[in-house]
């Protein structure tokens, strides 16, 4: 966080204390998630990030099951691979109030399934009795609705709300509402099968009884109502809750696996770093959500659960070489919320490619300007990059002709708005209303000089003008797709000058490494950042400096053990346990070690992988966090989370496929007007502990390739074990 108020700072997450215990458990689909502690309810002392919600609201704030007025014992919780479900497993505590007797600990099993669709949250509770004697079970549901902005729980303050609703009590649950200042009506209903005994506005209460070594089970729905309740899929919540529960997870567990069909599946010999595949696999999936533009990777749980620009195109060009499909999901979105005016409360600009949209209260009123906002200066040259990039993977030119006039838009806006002072560099500066830093690196302390002082605007970021350079590469590349040769001839001209002005006026000689930026008045920001390894990821360096910047990032002031932190040790405001200052974060880590493997550093790329992977294991589920601190790798230690880290983050969990696929320097590409199919392997390579690596079903189109690689001591061996329709396998020594 920044050390003193900044523009924009009023939009950081705030963390008022340290989580309780183990950390939360997360479900999604499309609009909705939840956040459960390990119990399976939702207690937000502590954990204000609890909850369920939907289209920006926290609709459920509190969910408690009590037995005997008391929580039960846990035994155990784990969400399923696919994310799916969240199974619980509870016992009873010693209960010496029990009519007719006692009941001692143990003798009830408790089994708590949960799962999630887009129209809300439905539990079935089982409860199986080891008990000799019948049990009658007093049991209560202990359930509130506050309603509050996703804003509002990240630690913004309002002056004032809407106006909740009393209660309304039905013969088999209990309704909560809240009309907001926008005036929208948000409505949750939460229904019990069997029904309850009575009702309270703080929950539900009914007895079980259970004969001797007999079993029962009940199931309860929390769904949405009111005018911001979801259409469409899902949507039957007035049946029988069993049937109502059966559906969801069957829908669910259908959805995942027709996504699972289309992508190719990559295995290893090491069981560990499969989980760690499958894991990251089923966490962007379950992140993914459905546009009416296609599937769109919302960026992360519980803060960014919503489209963002940048973190959508980084996510697709991960996945890319596995799954293509969502890349353009991505593309199609990003070109129909293009800005086509000037908003400056909006920080959009004609042609500018979207940061973020939000359709929660706050932003619908304008307290928080995110329903529509701007302020990426990175996200339009990533947008051209991405479509390049899909290109070269599909040869999929008719979309490419269709969204093209969005190309030439986003071309225009880095020529035309993207340079604010006429330099040849793409420059922001500091919003007024949004965010004061807009590269990836957004806290408002991000972007210093050598002695701490932070640099102001506008701020041309050595990334971005990578990303401007890869963008007019791939725009000529589509240009000469589609027959346009003067353009293509122009644009390649334009990025070879900006590379010969960049070389000039970023390269910092005695810091071994590209500056992080120039300020407003041209003076190099001397900082050593991970920044500067995206400018190989987009391949504007030049080979000898590239070479230079590889070895300074794996320097052990840059390189924590785990992975290569944001700023050096040797950086003025070097912090490990800020946001951009000294933190690690696993989707920089991937295209820093996909930029060293562009320039033949293949085996640098493996270190990142190697220490990813390290970092991976002392996770719980094996799920790499948005970021963790920077602190040094100590022997038999983990990493150090950071205290409010999305779990899961789109960008972090596709950070694995893009380092190996930097590793292995794998690249899938259509050419020309024959379409021939073609997967070059550029120098690969594998960890000691991945004695074989297996690509499944390496699709293009209707054809597919089957590879297998082996390791040897000093080479990795391919073979291609089966493919149908024509795929070429090279292999580049």
């Amino acid at each position: 966080m920044p050390d003193s108020p900044a523009i924009g700072a009023e939009y950081a997450v705030v963390a008022r204390s340290a989580r309780p215990g183990p950390l939360p458990f997360v479900l999604k689909s499309n609009e909705t998630f939840a956040v459960f502690d390990a119990f399976g309810d939702i207690r937000t002392e502590g954990s204000p990030e609890q909850g369920v919600y939907h289209a920006g609201t926290r609709h459920v704030s509190r969910l408690e099951l009590h037995l005997w007025g008391r929580r039960p014992l846990l035994l155990s919780s784990t969400v399923r691979d696919d994310n799916t479900q969240l199974k619980v497993h509870l016992t009873n505590p010693d209960v010496t109030s029990a009519v007719p007797a006692p009941i001692a600990r143990g003798l009830l099993y408790i089994e708590r399934s949960t799962v999630l669709s887009d129209a809300g949250c439905c539990q079935r509770i089982r409860i199986r009795s080891y008990a000799d004697d019948p049990v009658e079970i007093p049991l209560a549901l202990v359930v509130a609705a506050d309603f509050r902005d996703v804003f509002e729980i990240r630690g913004m303050q309002r002056p004032r709300r809407g106006r909740l609703h009393d209660p309304r009590f039905e013969p088999d649950g209990v309704e909560f509402g809240y009309t907001g200042l926008d005036e929208i009506e948000r409505r949750t209903r939460l229904r019990i099968e069997p029904p309850p005994l009575s009702c309270r506005p703080d929950g539900i209460a009914l007895t079980l009884c259970i004969t001797p070594r007999g079993s029962a089970e009940l199931f309860f729905s929390l769904a949405f109502a009111g005018e911001t309740a979801s259409s469409g899929q899902a949507r039957c919540t007035d049946g029988p809750l069993p049937e109502v529960f059966r559906s969801w997870r069957g829908r669910a567990a259908r959805l995942v696996g027709a996504a699972r069909a289309q992508a190719c599946h990559v295995s290893t010999s090491n069981e560990q770093f499969n989980d760690w595949l499958e894991r990251s696999y089923f966490d962007v999936h379950m992140l993914v959500t459905q546009t009416e533009h296609g599937h769109y990777p919302y960026a992360g749980i519980p803060w960014y659960s919503a489209p963002f620009g940048r973190d959508g195109l980084i996510t697709a060009l991960q996945h890319l070489w596995i799954e293509p499909a969502l890349a353009r999901g991505v593309l199609s979105f990003l070109a129909d919320t293009q800005a086509a005016d000037f908003i400056p409360e909006r920080d959009a600009q004609p042609g500018k490619i979207l940061h973020e949209t939000r359709h929660g209260e706050m932003a619908n009123l304008g307290e928080a300007p995110f329903d529509r906002y701007y302020g990426s200066v990175d996200a339009t040259p990533l947008f051209v990059c991405t479509a390049g990039a899909y290109h070269r993977r599909t040869g999929d030119t008719a979309f490419i002709d269709r969204i093209w006039p969005h190309i030439e838009r986003a071309l225009a806006w880095i020529d035309r708005y993207g340079d604010q002072d006429g330099d040849g560099y793409v420059e922001y500066t500091a919003s007024a209303t949004g965010l004061k830093n807009q590269g990836w690196k957004d806290s408002g302390d991000s972007v210093f000089h050598e002695d701490g002082s932070e640099a102001t605007g506008p701020i041309a970021l050595c990334e971005v003008q990578a990303y401007v350079y890869a963008a007019k590469r791939a725009a000529a590349d589509l240009a000469f797709a589609r027959g346009d040769t003067g353009l293509a001839y122009e644009l390649q001209r334009q990025a070879q000058e900006l590379r010969e002005r960049f070389e000039r006026d970023f390269w910092c000689e005695d810091l071994d490494t590209y500056v992080l930026a120039l300020d407003g008045d041209k003076r190099p920001c001397r900082v050593r950042t991970s920044n500067a390894g995206h400018v190989l990821w987009a391949g504007l360096a030049s080979r000898e400096h590239a070479a230079r910047v590889v070895r300074t990032l794996l320097e052990p002031t840059s390189y924590s053990g785990w992975g290569i932190r944001t700023a050096d040790e040797t950086a003025a405001r070097y912090n490990p346990i800020s946001y951009h200052n000294g933190s690690v974060w696993p989707h920089d880590n991937a295209l820093i070690a996909a930029g060293f493997a562009r320039y033949g550093h293949n085996h640098a790329a493996l270190r990142v992988l190697r220490g990813m992977f390290d970092a991976c294991l002392f996770m719980p589920m094996h799920r790499l966090p948005e970021l963790f601190c920077g602190f040094a790798r100590t022997a038999g230690e983990g990493p150090t989370l950071y205290p409010v880290a999305c779990l899961p983050q789109a960008w972090a969990s596709g950070a694995v496929f893009l380092l190996l696929q930097a590793c292995l320097g794998l690249r899938c590409r259509v050419d020309g007007d024959g379409g021939r199919k073609v997967v070059e392997l550029h120098r690969p390579v594998l960890p000691p502990y991945l004695d074989d690596l297996t690509i499944e079903h390496l699709r293009f189109g209707d054809d597919w390739v089957d590879l297998t690689l082996h390791r040897y001591e000093q080479d990795v061996g391919v073979d291609v074990r089966r493919r149908a329709g024509k795929i070429d396998v090279l292999i580049v020594k």
